[in-house]
């Protein structure tokens, strides 16, 4: 009987040429046989988004041994769905964001679309992880990840993760890593993140940018303080966002 390679589902953010996804293939190619779709270009920011009025089109860009990666004109989850229905020929042992150009740890877990990617996959039962580097230059160097993303992979495959539950894995912009530390999403804030500019025609315009305040910085069990102390951060990431704290009170409303 034929034994069947493990098969990898992988996306991204940043669109199918940026160097995370490509890193993030020759890293793993020896571990099953990989299937790319990832979007025509940066999606950043589309978190979970999909295209509910959009035409879709995939485009097939490369087909080697092991590995075929294609495009699609949509966001993140669209890739994750359009493979599943149209590409991969079995469900996928790993659904894997990334690697992607900038953290995604604390609050950005809900406006990422790596990790758009990484819960579309979870929802579908597929063990799902998401990798990020803190650094978003389009060179970034992903070589020092290689071990522990090779590590994580190969736990996850024989593993497996618990239902409803995927990896978030923020690698912080150090020479040297002091460890790993898995640990809970830090609270944080986005402020001043609408600027207003004036066109020559004279019209007003807006650009999204902001910055990130850390709401907690001397707690030392968040990815932030991992990644501000040099720690590569896991966190374990789940579906299920209803508050269970809460329950009881709402509940004492009797509505």
């Amino acid at each position: 009987m034929e034994i069947k390679r493990p098969l990898l589902l992988i996306s991204n953010d940043d669109g199918y040429q940026a160097k995370g996804i490509n890193s993030l293939i020759e890293m793993l190619a020896d571990y099953g046989d990989i299937i790319v779709c990832a979007p025509e270009s940066a999606c950043s920011g589309m978190a979970c988004a999909f295209s509910a009025t959009t035409p879709l089109r995939l485009r097939l860009r490369e087909k080697r041994e092991g590995v075929e990666i294609w495009s699609c004109n949509g966001t993140p989850v669209d890739c994750v769905k359009m493979a599943l229905a149209e590409i991969v020929p079995r469900k996928p042992d790993m659904v894997i964001g990334g690697i992607n150009h900038g953290d995604n740890a604390s609050v950005n877990v809900h406006y990422s679309g790596t990790m758009g990617v990484t819960l579309e996959g979870c929802m579908k039962y597929i063990p799902s992880v998401a990798f990020s580097l803190c650094d978003h230059q389009e060179d970034a160097d992903f070589e020092p990840l290689r071990p522990l993303i090779r590590q994580i992979t190969e736990r996850v495959l024989e593993d497996g993760l618990p239902l409803g539950v995927c990896l978030n894995v923020n690698f912080p912009l150090v020479p040297i890593y002091k460890g790993v530390k898995i640990c809970r999403m830090a609270k944080g804030t986005w402020g001043n993140e609408v600027v207003k500019c004036h066109h020559l025609r004279g019209y007003d315009y807006w650009w999204m940018v902001g910055s990130y305040t850390n709401d907690e910085p001397d707690a030392e069990d968040t990815d932030n303080w991992a990644l501000t102390h040099g720690y590569v951060a896991i966190t374990p990431t789940q579906i299920d966002v209803t508050a269970y704290s809460a329950l009881e009170k709402i509940r004492s409303w009797n509505l």
